[in-house]
């Protein structure tokens, strides 16, 4: 009899202690859902084509009209890809440049017209294995799968962003010719990489670096090919403070002679040719730093 009283009281103590546990286990299960949403285009492309607009404006030498008031002339970029990032790194690096921007037209003595001739991506793909198959379905393959999925031993993705940029001056007035940038050009670029399905490894211009799948692995420290910018103009690539008056800080070229109010330069200087041969892309530009070379402005009569 002691023995039954005992079994029994033995069942009620497990139960006891197993109730607690079920419950605890009921209320630790849940679930939960998490939304997210991609945007129409790419971080990777629209990374790709802004810094290749900031390479391409980097290479433009605004100098010659440092200090003078000029209009951008936006007329000529209504199609372009990222048409407002375009023109604000165009503007930004006019006033690293010493211009004075000016919001209206008939404000300004110099009139600068830019265009483009390539802004977009494209991209390269390279594939050491099987690719992707459709499996065609008929009576006699019915038990397969429809589709096989890649077998990459190795994997490349090449992709770049072209910026192809041209700039011209001219003054309001009489429209006579001041400036010209000649053709520049320049790109970006994001590699990656699969070995034996370990990827992807990014590498590239926009990048700090190598990553793999997103993480830092290893910070390069050597120069990312950022063209350098034009004496005494900040880099687009970095911050900086403009003093008020910068422009008139900065020393003349030497063998310059530079003009007064009162009184003309004694002997303006030649153009210099930039480039080498009949180079049909080479810029002729004015000294820089050389406002005095410049036409004057037209005065209203």
């Amino acid at each position: 009899m002691s023995d039954r009283l005992l079994s029994r009281w033995n069942g009620n103590a497990t139960g006891m202690l197993a109730a607690p546990l079920v419950f605890g286990l009921l209320v630790a299960v849940g679930c939960g859902t998490t939304r997210t949403t991609n945007t129409a285009r790419t971080a990777t492309e629209q990374l790709l084509i802004s810094d290749a607009i900031d390479r391409a404006v980097q290479q433009i030498d605004f100098t010659p009209l440092a200090g003078q008031s000029v209009y951008v002339e936006e007329a000529r970029l209504a199609e372009v890809v990222d048409k407002s990032y375009l023109i604000g790194s165009m503007r930004q690096h006019m006033l690293a440049s010493g211009c004075v921007l000016k919001t209206r037209r008939d404000e300004a003595d110099y009139i600068i017209e830019p265009r483009a001739g390539a802004v977009g991506t494209d991209n390269h793909d390279l594939l050491f294995g099987i690719p992707a198959t459709n499996v065609p379905q008929i009576a006699v393959t019915a038990t397969l799968p429809a589709a096989i999925p890649e077998i990459a031993f190795a994997k490349r993705r090449n992709q770049r962003g072209v910026a192809k940029l041209a700039v011209f001056a001219y003054l309001r007035e009489t429209g006579e010719p001041v400036w010209q940038s000649g053709i520049v050009a320049n790109e970006s670029t994001a590699n990656d990489i699969w070995l034996f399905g370990a990827g992807p490894f990014n590498r590239g211009t926009i990048y700090d670096g190598t990553r793999l799948a997103g993480k830092s692995l290893l910070v390069d420290h050597d120069d990312d090919g950022f063209p350098d910018p034009p004496a005494h103009v900040a880099s687009m690539s970095d911050a900086a403070l403009f003093p008020k008056g910068m422009h008139h800080a900065a020393p003349p070229t030497e063998g310059v002679v530079q003009a007064s109010a009162t009184e003309p330069a004694a002997e303006a200087a030649e153009p210099q040719q930039v480039g080498a041969g009949d180079d049909a892309q080479a810029a002729t530009r004015l000294p820089a730093g050389n406002a005095a070379a410049l036409p004057p402005p037209a005065v209203a009569k």
